[in-house]
């Protein structure tokens, strides 16, 4: 295997952890300050890190980039983790690995809405598999209490996907071109700052009880910590360094195995059962996935 290809192997088999440790943490920590808090903690380890590599901590950039950045983090960082952790917390670790899959298709059509690239037949048609998969494997769990968070869950994740392609398309060029380790670290410095504001206007008062909580909750921290560590941090910096090093397409079939993993740590580390019917929506949008990645 090439470098590019550990750092994308690399990049799932951390966030498959950091999301079954996500899932454990959620069951105590609401999505909004479970977010904050591994964003900020994640921001921390980032700047020691452009530190120890001897990298500015400020890059000069044209105003329109900033802009650009800024409205990336705020939409990438503040809104779509926080619907990724809302989602988890509805579905379970297994399910939400499922609706990991429109990962590859939201790439493709928002590049094609954004920039005109065009769709292929096969995007196309791993497109409809990915849809076919998360309709036939969405199905009531154990995990699931309520049979409304089944379908709010799958929107919530598929939104954040959606949300993410934006964030991050709108910025490509800057991650070709700039410090890919900076980016990273404005990004969460800014998705922090947003997400305090907003709780600022939505809950004043009550900051400390509601956006603050993880930092309150200490016994949370030997999972929160680990699910830092490797999410936000190691996870992201792997992803961007697979597609640094790879075609995207290579990279996202790769980061594709995310899906996989998870499920194999939910039914070993969770107990999350494994029906015949979610494995074959798993494992149809699991091919449709790689479909489009690969065209």
């Amino acid at each position: 295997m090439q470098i590019g290809d550990l750092y994308a192997v690399g990049s799932a088999l951390v966030w498959s952890f950091a999301l079954i440790l996500m899932r454990v943490a959620g069951r105590e920590i609401p999505p909004i300050p479970l977010t904050f808090f591994k964003n900020f903690i994640a921001f921390i380890l980032v700047v020691i890190t452009l530190v120890v590599l001897g990298e500015p901590l400020y890059i000069d950039l044209q105003l329109y980039d900033y802009l650009r950045l800024v409205v990336s983090a705020v939409l990438g960082i503040a809104v779509a983790d926080t619907m990724i952790a809302s989602a988890v917390n509805r579905l379970g670790a297994s399910l939400q690995a499922l609706a990991d899959c429109a990962y590859a298709p939201s790439i493709a059509f928002v590049g094609f809405m954004m920039f005109g690239e065009m769709l292929s037949a096969w995007e196309i048609v791993g497109g409809i598999f990915v849809l076919f998969g998360v309709f036939v494997g969405a199905t009531m769990t154990a995990e699931i209490k309520n049979p409304k968070d089944l379908w709010v869950g799958i929107l919530l994740a598929a939104g954040a996907h959606i949300i993410m392609a934006v964030g991050i398309l709108m910025v490509r060029d800057l991650f070709r071109e700039e410090s890919l380790i900076w980016v990273c670290s404005f990004r969460f410095l800014i998705g922090g700052v947003a997400m305090y504001i907003y709780a600022v206007i939505r809950f004043p008062g009550r900051v400390r009880e509601t956006l603050l909580l993880g930092f309150i909750r200490r016994d949370m921290w030997p999972t929160m910590i680990p699910m830092t560590v490797l999410g936000p941090f190691l996870a992201t910096l792997f992803w961007m360094a697979g597609f640094k090093y790879l075609e995207a397409g290579r990279a996202a079939i790769y980061n594709q195995l995310s899906t996989v993993f998870i499920i194999l740590l939910a039914y070993f580390l969770l107990g999350e059962k494994l029906t015949r019917r979610k494995m074959a929506g798993v494992v149809m949008a699991f091919i449709g996935a790689a479909l489009v990645a690969s065209h």
